[in-house]
């Protein structure tokens, strides 16, 4: 199985001398001598760390014996994170816009815990009503009518267009709310 490159490079530098041999390197260092006096290290910790760097493929050694960071694999890595970012990110990104479009049309309709009027649309409607039931009821808890119409009042007190009766009538219709025998029980998710 294949190791994500980020998840090796954190592995790579997690390891002190590591990165401070990198560094050295990526500050002209050419040499194991020259990385162990820039980057403060004994010359026996100094080998292992160029070691695993280049094993990793992050320093190479050039024609001319000189140590030089592998630029071209950390661009490799960049274009592959942005693409897997793209890809993730287009689903990721259409989830928080209609996470946001939501959430605005709560504040339009819904304001201090009352609603201000029901939406038209019918998908806004339909919004709005799930979120007056989840706020309103638990899940599997059974209530009798008179405290359903308890609850409800308060979100219809500003309201001009809808009273308690019909929101309740709604809930159910939408199977917010199941009734039986006079018992309100809103559905837990997994049965919604």
């Amino acid at each position: 199985m294949a190791t994500d490159p980020t998840e090796q490079l954190v592995r790579l530098f997690s390891e002190e001398s590591r990165v401070r041999a990198f560094a050295a390197v990526a500050l002209g260092a050419g040499s194991a001598e020259q990385v162990a006096r820039a980057a403060g290290l004994p010359a026996r910790e100094t080998a292992t760390a160029l070691l695993r760097l280049r094993e990793q493929g992050v320093v190479t050694t050039g024609d001319d014996g000189e140590l030089g960071v592998a630029y071209g694999l950390f661009k490799e890595y960049a274009r592959t994170a942005a693409r897997r970012e793209r890809d993730t990110g287009d689903a990721g990104s259409r989830a928080t816009g209609e996470r946001q479009a939501a959430d605005l049309v709560l504040r339009t309709f819904v304001r201090d815990g009352r609603l201000v009027r029901l939406p038209a649309r019918w998908t806004r409607k339909k919004l709005v009503l799930r979120h007056i039931a989840e706020q309103t009821f638990e899940p599997g808890v059974e209530y009798p009518e008179r405290t359903v119409n308890d609850k409800l009042r308060p979100w219809c007190e500003d309201s001009d267009d809808i009273d308690h009766v019909t929101l309740r009538r709604y809930l159910v219709d939408l199977h917010h709310l199941h009734r039986s025998e006079g018992v309100y029980r809103r559905p837990t998710e997994t049965a919604a």
